[in-house]
């Protein structure tokens, strides 16, 4: 009994991990869905280059939408990676962030919709900083006193994790005012994190 007792909170971590492959899976899908399909009643082109020119910018939301979903990706299995088992107030954090990320491909959609403007694009920013802001709430309560840490898992590698986790939500709400300047340097301001990871990390470290 006290056996079976144990070993829960480690299958309840490999549960959670299998839960968030397979939404990051079909937001990875839906993302690329966005982008219209040959099939559709309303398809109008005959060729590419048109195709192309006129959406343009869906290319460039849906570039985006990849683009953040694998970073999330990649720092959700890095997080969950780090972990020896899992409980009910992590896996809460955890599918919260799911949440996030599920509302955050529900701001593009909607911004593609009603036509890019400054109100959807801060919505994106926003949705999109609520998934790093929940992953960080999850990976600060998993590694507090290591409650929840694998062993073999040093103290650094606990501190690059948090570094990565805490630029992406700061990258997102950076883009917030340039929402309101305009598309296109809203659209670039995202590049920003490629500078605000390596100021966390020194910061950190002073």
């Amino acid at each position: 009994m006290n056996t079976a007792k144990a070993i829960r909170p480690i299958l309840q971590l490999k549960r959670l991990e299998v839960l968030t492959d397979v939404v990051f899976g079909i937001v990875l899908w839906r993302t690329f869905m966005l982008i219209p399909q040959p099939e559709a009643a309303d398809w109008k082109w005959k060729s590419v280059q048109p195709f192309l020119a006129d959406n343009l910018a869906i290319f460039a939301i849906v570039a985006i939408g990849i683009a953040l979903t694998i970073i999330y990706w990649v720092q959700n299995n890095a997080l969950l990676g780090s972990l020896e088992e899992t409980n009910v107030l992590h896996t809460s954090l955890s599918i919260l962030q799911i949440f996030f990320l599920l509302l955050f491909l529900y701001s593009i959609r909607l911004g593609m919709f009603m036509g890019a403007s400054p109100g959807t694009r801060t919505f994106e920013s926003v949705a999109a900083a609520m998934v790093g802001i929940s992953g960080g709430w999850a990976w600060m309560y998993a590694t507090k006193n290591r409650r929840l840490v694998r062993g073999d898992v040093t103290d650094q590698e606990v501190k690059e994790i948090g570094n990565r986790i805490m630029a992406e939500p700061i990258t997102a709400l950076i883009t917030i005012p340039f929402a309101w300047i305009h598309g296109i340097a809203w659209e670039v301001s995202w590049l920003s994190y490629l500078i605000i990871l390596p100021l966390v990390k020194r910061k950190r470290r002073s």
